[in-house]
């Protein structure tokens, strides 16, 4: 066989197959952890307690969410807890709307960082002053769902070895098509393969806008690092190289903001991409180690999506060149049979997309008004995803090592006024006063010039 025909059929059947492995595991999870609890309303009435949890909330420019952020944050179904937010250093009013916020919610707490120190410092410094051993770390702009604390707990409640439970983000940002792209994309993309690695045991990255860890974990593992462009992927690596396991719990709901241009949308998978890759070669040692062969699949999988974006370029550019040489002189050519390998690829990406949306849909009961829109997603998902791997691939190489990763203002889609809030038809979402109010109350005190009533 030629190289050619090789690398062509490595570009089709890798997705392939994988679409199939993660459906399968989905699959099994459901019949595992998700089939019989329909039932369960209330998580308090799961727990054997209620020890004290620290939320912790990093902030960068974040004067547009903080305030509604705070507002769901108050109203969680749970009793003890506590709100520790981290200005890292905003160029806005972050800092003033937090000073003033303190006054109206008794549970918050505000660190002030002079300077922009980074994500993984401000983590750092809010975990050293939390008065909790479990923190739930949530992004500036993330919206719980009011059970997410109970939820969390009943993990560690019944594993002493649990280093971290991460939840189940939901996009709010809806109203374009990239806005649309991305909720079933959550879905059919990271909520499969979640339930899969999770049946596996091993996962490649907690959600990094919501999860909660146990503060002896992160201590043994000495806490986020702030050299890494994602520090979510990086700690979860951590965490399982020291025999802490890790949990997805798809009930602990998130409502997050996503970006919703082709520049916010680059710079942000750009990112994912960097950061993939830092871990792939931090870690790369664990292949010394028998004790970490658990880890041996996840690393090897990505890997090998790392190597299917750079020969799916390889094949483009030359299937692009051929079109412009002569008969005789083209090396990539469109095959007899090329039109049912298209044809079962977008069926099977179509499939995948609706087990992902049923699995997904008692959480979210909107989600299939997006299914259709999801025809142009394949092609969108794997081009950037091959753009944003080829690019990261040759910047991570030349960073200097030991680099701070700092914050840069994300692109968080349309205004306010323009968002989806979270569903009020959901058994556990946030009370229907904060549906009614809260994009009010947004910009009735950020334009208020003295403190909150």
């Amino acid at each position: 066989m030629r190289l050619i025909d090789f690398l062509l059929d490595f570009t089709f059947y890798y997705p392939l197959l994988m679409s199939f492995a993660w459906m399968l595991g989905g699959l099994v999870f459901w019949w595992r952890y998700e089939r019989n609890t329909v039932s369960q309303r209330d998580p308090l009435l799961l727990l054997e307690g209620t020890p004290l949890v620290s939320v912790l909330v990093p902030c960068f420019n974040e004067q547009d969410n903080i305030h509604e952020v705070l507002q769901s944050l108050s109203r969680l179904n749970y009793p003890n807890y506590e709100i520790i937010c981290i200005n890292d250093g905003s160029t806005d009013q972050t800092g003033a709307i937090l000073n003033r916020l303190t006054r109206r919610y008794p549970k918050l707490r505000v660190i002030h960082q002079a300077s922009n120190q980074g994500k993984a410092v401000g983590l750092n410094t809010a975990a050293l002053l939390a008065n909790s051993e479990y923190l739930l770390c949530i992004d500036g702009d993330a919206m719980l769902d009011r059970n997410v604390i109970g939820w969390m707990m009943v993990h560690f409640q019944h594993a002493a070895r649990l280093g971290a439970v991460t939840g189940n983000p939901r996009i709010r940002t809806r109203s374009t098509l990239l806005g649309r792209l991305q909720v079933g994309e959550f879905s059919s993309i990271i909520g499969l393969i979640k339930r899969t690695q999770r049946v596996y045991g091993r996962l490649f990255t907690v959600s990094g806008v919501v999860t909660m860890f146990r503060r002896r974990a992160l201590l043994e593992v000495g806490f986020w690092s702030p050299d890494m462009l994602t520090e979510d992927i990086d700690i979860s690596w951590k965490l399982q190289n020291a025999q802490w396991s890790i949990r997805f719990e798809p009930r602990a709901l998130c409502w997050i903001l996503m970006p919703e241009t082709i520049t916010g949308l680059w710079k942000q998978r750009l990112r994912w991409a960097m950061g993939g890759l830092q871990t792939v070669i931090k870690y790369r040692f664990i292949f010394r180690s028998w004790k970490l062969r658990r880890m041996w699949p996840i690393y090897l999988e990505y890997v090998t999506s790392v190597a299917w974006a750079c020969v799916m370029g390889a094949v483009s550019v030359l299937w692009m060149a051929s079109l412009l040489l002569p008969p005789s002189w083209q090396v990539v050519q469109v095959r007899h049979n090329g039109n049912w390998h298209a044809l079962l690829m977008a069926l099977t990406c179509l499939l995948q997309i609706m087990v992902a949306m049923l699995l997904d849909r008692r959480y979210d009961q909107q989600l299939f008004r997006h299914f259709f829109w999801m025809v142009w997603y394949p092609l969108a998902y794997w081009m950037l995803n091959m753009a944003t791997t080829l690019w990261a691939v040759p910047h991570v190489l030349l960073r200097p090592r030991g680099k701070r990763a700092v914050w840069v203002s994300p692109d968080r889609g349309l205004q306010a006024s323009g968002r989806q809030l979270p569903p009020t038809d959901h058994p556990s979402e946030l009370t229907s006063e904060l549906t009614s109010n809260l994009t009010s109350n947004l910009t009735s005190n950020l334009t208020s010039s003295g403190p909150p009533p």
